[in-house]
């Protein structure tokens, strides 16, 4: 199974980082994790087209974290030999926000189905919402999902993937709560978004300064580990951006909170690989 970070940036546009996006490798799937600005090409650079994604998870409808959710459902479609609706599994809202993307591309759909004589069907989009309980499973992999706590954005889910006894949690966007919990007991690998406070405060931006109460900071996702048994932290989408050099700083934060396993410092195309 295997791990890579597509995208590790947050709303703050960057150069160097594209937008949350994860992308979980196992047994012969591909499965996408939210599909941020810049989604689609970390996707091809980790060498995976639309086409042959498996499933596309949802862990929120923030739009940091479904930019490009328009570009998948457009390249897949365009892309393919034959009829390949996209599968995706998101909380509450998802088919709504589904609904209104493929409207919004009513234009573009009708230009391409004018001009290829063998595209003579609409690009096709099955939605599951879920809670909570196993959500995705074929043959020896299963996800199950959690509610997680990002208000007033809600609902919200994680996702923990499981196969040959390795789990990886997906928390998504998220403070400590009991669903993450919940996802995470044993986890060999937990990739959190998380958040500097300490220098978010220096920054005299009220609107900046709101994040710090729905994300978690690195010493609560440090704690969150160490209380789940997790072996491996994966810092990611990191607010503020962090400044070259400093990525020792986050690890350290983590590591205060009395967790002892090894911990991750993401920049896109991390690759997390169980094997």
């Amino acid at each position: 199974m295997k791990l890579t970070l597509l995208g590790t940036g947050s709303p703050i546009p960057s150069a160097d980082r594209a937008g949350s996006a994860n992308l979980v490798q196992v047994d012969g799937h591909h499965l996408l994790f939210d599909c941020g600005r810049g989604a689609l090409m970390r996707l091809a650079g980790a060498g995976v087209f639309p086409p042959f994604l498996s499933q596309l998870f949802l862990t929120h409808l923030h739009s940091d974290h479904v930019t490009d959710f328009n570009d998948v459902v457009t390249t897949r479609w365009a892309m393919s030999p034959v009829e390949n609706p996209l599968p995706v599994i998101g909380p509450l809202g998802t088919a709504q926000f589904v609904q209104r993307t493929l409207e919004m591309l009513r234009h573009d759909i009708g230009y391409r189905l004018d001009h290829h004589a063998d595209l003579n069907w609409e690009p096709g989009v099955i939605v599951t919402e879920v809670s909570q309980g196993t959500v995705w499973e074929v043959g020896d992999v299963r996800v199950t999902c959690a509610p997680t706590d990002h208000r007033p954005v809600s609902p919200t889910v994680g996702y923990r993937i499981e196969h040959a006894g390795k789990v990886i949690v997906l928390a998504g966007d998220t403070v400590p709560c009991d669903g993450l919990d919940q996802l995470l007991d044993g986890a060999d690998v937990y990739v959190q978004t998380v958040i500097r406070p300490d220098l978010i405060k220096l920054i005299p931006s009220p609107r900046l300064g709101d994040v710090c109460d729905y994300h978690s900071s690195c010493e609560q996702a440090g704690a969150t580990a160490a209380r789940a048994g997790a072996k491996t932290l994966v810092l990611t989408h990191q607010v503020p951006p962090p400044l070259p050099g400093s990525e020792q700083e986050w690890v350290d934060q983590a590591l205060s909170a009395g967790f002892t396993g090894e911990v991750v410092f993401a920049n896109d195309m991390t690759v997390v690989d169980l094997g």
